[in-house]
């Protein structure tokens, strides 16, 4: 079941020209509001700006656009926070002069949690079994005489200041935004009274606004409520809603038709996968992935095979398999384009440790792909050799994302520890939460055992409780290493992750900087730097040949 919501608004100017109030409800298409949730969002427009309207009108607005646009993988108070912080530096850029200033309070629901963002003097309340309770600070000085003089404001400062607050939804409960003009006239007690009176949420707001301006509210009053009718089984219900009507695929054979999939054999098989080689109706290679019948009564490897597919379709490019969107499935499976190339562990089997400029160019295109999926919310967890595919069209391509993690939505079991060894970070080891760091740390060992077909630590068997000292230099086994290259690796793989590099990106600056320094430092030809002394020394030796010859004819 998706999540079931009762809601109505109500707004109205009073006794002033213009209603500088702003209401928004964002009700989008159900598989959007599984991944992105509801938006409610109320905002009051700062009287004394240049336009008080424009800016609450602008805010939601933006907010409306720009939330839904953001990564479904990012937590919702991260994209709040995103777009809210851009919207500020625009408010305070288009004011003409004046500042455009606004109070604004939004309320996210998705799955069985809720998220508020509040800036202003809006407020939020919570209401269940008769019980109001505020969940929003009025962001005020609290001075005498200057209680309605806001000190936060969306467009008021150039840094931004928002409260954000996270909880759990509860069954029957609503939650109310209601604009300094109701509750300041009202108070609780009148706010608690409507609705007690007023069961339905549009009669109960359209009541706190004629209440406040019947009270003498000399403002513009404004109020929205909605209401938990019912609630999904889980955050990952509706996403994993098919799971239950879906059984594993039998045994495929070869030559065997497969819901429209031409099955050749089968690719790899492990405890854990199964994967097989395919063909669609064009003859298109495919590979068919799914679980073993063994696997069949395991109650999380259905959801963790759907929730590996929906990471893939996250971060579709050119760093990631394409993933057929498979309209007729019938079968727990999903199916990814097969490329042909090598992976990187069986190019280092093959040939040995890469030469440097095929090293450069794994590396920074390796870098950049960690980039994309962290900007995305989304963590890798098994880089390794084995899983970088080195495509015959150019590309690099990260595969299997099945121990892929997204903070917020991704769960581990108490003291599970994810990835290869050799390649985890020591932290992990310790039992810190997966966070950038440590996949970039298992980045940093892959490229290290690439150039050097050694481990900075020495190789980790499982079940070995390691102990990290310093790293290896790699110029120990490459000596022709520039120095910039052993040390980014030494950072990039330090046993301390306050040590390493913080982000993707700052790595692919040293790697893409020291290239461009490496080149500059190489020393040019003679001819370049002493171009008259080179072409006087080949006069000289020409004249001194003829010289030599006319000598011999002469004899």
């Amino acid at each position: 079941m998706a999540l079931q919501l009762t809601f109505g608004e109500a707004s109205a100017t009073g006794p002033r020209q213009e209603n500088q109030d702003a209401i928004r409800v964002v009700t989008p298409a159900p598989a959007l509001a599984v991944s992105k949730g509801y938006l409610f969002a109320l905002a009051d427009g700062v009287s004394q700006c240049a336009d008080g309207g424009l800016a609450a009108r602008a805010t939601l607005q933006a907010l409306a656009l720009d939330y839904y646009s953001t990564p479904e993988t990012w937590a919702v108070a991260q994209s709040l926070d995103r777009l809210l912080v851009a919207h500020n530096r625009w408010l305070q850029a288009n004011g003409g002069g004046q500042p455009l200033l606004t109070t604004l309070t939004a309320l996210v629901l998705r799955g069985r949690r809720f998220t508020l963002a509040h800036v202003g003097d809006c407020r939020a309340y919570r209401w269940l079994d008769g019980q109001l309770e505020r969940i929003s600070e009025d962001h005020v000085w609290e001075q005498p005489g200057m209680q309605h003089v806001l000190k936060r404001a969306m467009g008021l400062d150039q840094h931004l200041m928002v409260d954000y607050l996270d909880g759990e939804l509860r069954q029957g409960e609503s939650f109310l935004l209601v604009s300094d003009g109701v509750w300041a006239t009202l108070g609780d007690a009148g706010i608690q009274r409507i609705l007690h009176d007023e069961a339905d949420p549009a009669a109960a707001c359209r009541a706190l606004v004629s209440a406040a301006h019947l009270a003498g509210s000399q403002d513009n009053a404004s109020a929205l409520q909605v209401r938990i009718e019912g609630l999904p089984e889980s955050a990952l219900a509706d996403t994993l809603a098919q799971l239950e009507h879906w059984p594993l695929p039998p045994k495929l054979r070869e030559g065997q038709d497969f819901e429209g999939w031409q099955v050749e054999g089968v690719f790899a098989e492990s405890r854990q996968s199964l994967v097989y080689r395919v063909r669609d109706s064009q003859a298109r290679p495919w590979l068919l992935k799914t679980l073993p019948l063994s696997r069949a009564d395991e109650p999380q490897a259905g959801p963790a095979l759907l929730q590996e597919e929906w990471f893939l379709r996250r971060v579709a490019g050119r760093y990631s398999p394409e993933i057929h969107p498979l309209p007729r499935r019938q079968h727990l499976y999903y199916v990814q384009r097969e490329y042909a190339g090598k992976t990187l562990a069986d190019q280092l089997r093959q040939a040995g440790p890469l030469g440097l400029p095929q090293w450069l160019e794994i590396a920074t295109r390796l870098v950049k792909a960690l980039g994309m999926l962290h900007r995305r919310n989304i963590l890798h967890r098994d880089i390794k050799p084995e899983n970088l595919l080195w495509s015959d069209d150019g590309e690099l391509r990260v595969l299997d994302f099945g121990l892929a993690y997204c903070p917020g939505l991704s769960r581990d079991e108490p003291g599970s520890l994810p990835g290869t060894p050799s390649y985890i970070a020591p932290e992990a080891f310790a039992g810190s939460a997966p966070d950038v760091r440590q996949d970039l740390y298992a980045a940093g060992v892959t490229l290290y055992h690439l150039l050097t077909g050694h481990y900075p630590y020495g190789e980790i068997e499982a079940f070995q409780h390691p102990r990290f000292g310093n790293p290896t230099a790699a110029s120990r086994y490459r000596p022709d290493l520039p120095s910039w290259i052993d040390e980014s690796l030494n950072r990039a793989v330090s046993a301390a992750p306050a040590q390493r590099y913080e982000t993707a990106e700052e790595w692919l600056l040293v790697l893409e900087q020291g290239e461009r320094q490496a080149l500059s430092s190489r020393p040019r030809p003679l001819l370049e730097r002493e171009p008259l002394k080179v072409w006087r020394s080949v006069a000289l030796l020409a004249l001194l040949l003829n010289l030599v010859l006319l000598i011999l004819l002469l004899k």
